[in-house]
This record gives C-alpha cells, sequence and structure tokens, in this order.
C-alpha cells in the first residue's frame, strides 16, 4: 500500500491538473462556482434570521462571516465524501483497461477539494478584512484540524467507492443523506448547549471537527479538543480500514464491469 500510494503521485498530479482544467474551462461562470453555494445560502440564511423567520442564536463573528467560513468548511467536507465515489465512477474505463496505482485517482480528488477551498478561502479572508475580524495565533493550526475534516470524509466515501461503481443508488442516495446532516450539524447556528437536539448534535461526528477548524481561525479557543482527538483518532482507524477495503473490492469491481 505504501508503496503504490509513492509511485501514484505523479499520475495524481496530472489527473489533479486534468480535472481542475476540465472543470472550470467547461463552464461559463468558472472559477466562481466555488464562491456561489455557500454566497447563496448565506444570504437566505441571513435573509431569513433578520427577518425573523428563524432564531439562529448569537455567534462569535458577525454571522454572514460565521456561515459563510462553515458552509466552506462543510462543502469541503461533502466534497471529500463525493469525492472517492466520483472518482471511481469518472474513472471506470480506465480502470478496466490500464492496470495502475488505484490510489492516484483518489489523490487527485482530494488534490480537488483543497483546491476548492482554497479558492473559498479568498472569499472567507475577505470577509474577515469587511467585518475587522481579529485572526488569532491559532489559525496557523486551522489547516490541521480541517485535514482530519477531509479524512473523516474520505474515509467514508473511500467505504462507499465501490459500491457506488456498481449501483447507481449510491450517488443518489447520498444527496439525502447529506441534507438532513447539514441540519444536525453546527453549521448555520451555534453549538446548542442544552437539550436532547444538543445531545444528537455533538454525537454527530461532524461536530468537533468542524467546530475545531472554525474556533482555531476565529475565537481561538477550542470548545471540545477531547471531541476533537476522539473523532480524529476514529477518521484515521476508518481512514486506514476504508483504504485495505477499497483495495481489495476494486478488482473485484474492475471484474464486474469487464464481464
Amino acid at each position: 500500500m505504501g508503496r503504490d500510494l509513492l509511485a501514484s503521485r505523479e499520475l495524481a498530479w496530472r489527473l489533479l491538473v486534468r480535472d481542475i482544467s476540465a472543470q472550470y474551462r467547461q463552464s461559463l461562470f468558472g472559477v466562481l462556482w466555488a464562491f456561489l453555494p455557500p454566497m447563496i445560502t448565506a444570504a437566505g440564511l441571513l435573509v431569513a434570521r433578520n427577518a425573523g423567520a428563524v432564531n439562529i442564536g448569537e455567534t462569535e463573528i458577525p454571522y454572514p462571516a460565521y456561515v459563510m467560513f462553515s458552509m466552506a468548511l462543510w462543502q469541503t467536507f461533502v466534497e471529500s465524501l463525493n469525492g472517492p465515489i466520483g472518482a471511481v465512477g469518472a474513472a471506470k474505463p480506465m480502470l478496466a483497461k490500464i492496470n495502475f496505482p488505484r490510489e492516484a485517482i483518489i489523490l487527485a480528488k482530494l488534490g480537488e477539494v483543497f483546491f476548492n477551498f482554497g479558492i473559498k478561502l479568498i472569499l472567507i479572508l475577505g470577509l474577515f478584512v469587511w467585518f475587522q475580524i481579529p485572526v488569532p495565533w491559532s489559525i496557523l493550526l486551522a489547516p490541521v484540524a480541517l485535514v482530519h475534516l477531509v479524512m473523516l470524509g474520505t474515509a467514508i466515501g473511500l467505504f462507499l467507492a465501490p459500491l457506488g461503481a456498481l449501483y447507481g443508488d449510491v450517488s443518489k442516495a447520498i444527496p439525502l443523506i447529506v441534507s438532513p446532516w447539514l441540519l444536525l450539524t453546527p453549521v448555520i447556528y451555534p453549538v446548542p448547549k442544552e437539550g436532547l437536539f444538543a445531545t444528537v448534535v455533538n454525537l454527530n461526528p461532524v461536530t468537533p471537527l468542524l467546530v475545531t477548524t472554525r474556533d482555531l481561525a476565529t475565537s481561538g479557543m477550542v470548545t471540545n479538543p477531547a471531541g476533537f482527538w476522539g473523532v480524529s483518532g476514529l477518521a484515521f482507524g476508518l481512514l486506514l480500514i476504508a483504504w485495505v477495503w477499497y483495495r481489495l473490492a476494486i478488482p473485484f469491481v474492475v471484474e464486474r464491469m469487464s464481464s
């Protein structure tokens, strides 16, 4: 596994450059698609909050910046989850005809996830400047927490990727799962303090990873370090298991596609 991972770097880089070029070349708005989803969501929530339609509660930073930053983190998690599923599905012809390290297509998608977040980061930095939000020194640690968030999404995606290559139901079911999952994650609201809903939100494995990334970039005070390290360890273990599962399952997937 280690040798194949190292051997896949050059191919992964070429696939990454190809995919990013194709993604923004064959689009009318280009890189604006990285900005539009969080901007539209944040605008709708801001209107609803100001109109009193929803009671969001007080946030540590101005709400437009809060929800925009949180939505960027959430979308990065979702992209890391969808990445392996989409990569294996798109690479079916190549998998059936060419023998190459299978990790290359996953690494290419991971690179695309971080590239897209880098574009969103430009908008986030602009909001921080606009609202004059002080930046703590702990922001230097925020990328570490972000990697853990992406690691969890990639682990789940790797588990589902072989099944998604064989059955289209997997890719259709993902939006049905992600939409309610968003509502159980403190993206558009602060972390609730008490009650049954607070318990459900805190049991959500995405919560400590996303909140810690946001805390390190905004307040500098990590509210749930134990939860963060616990879920990070879980994500790392799941990623290793998912990687083994992926390597064992892909030959059977290729055989099914070739038959």
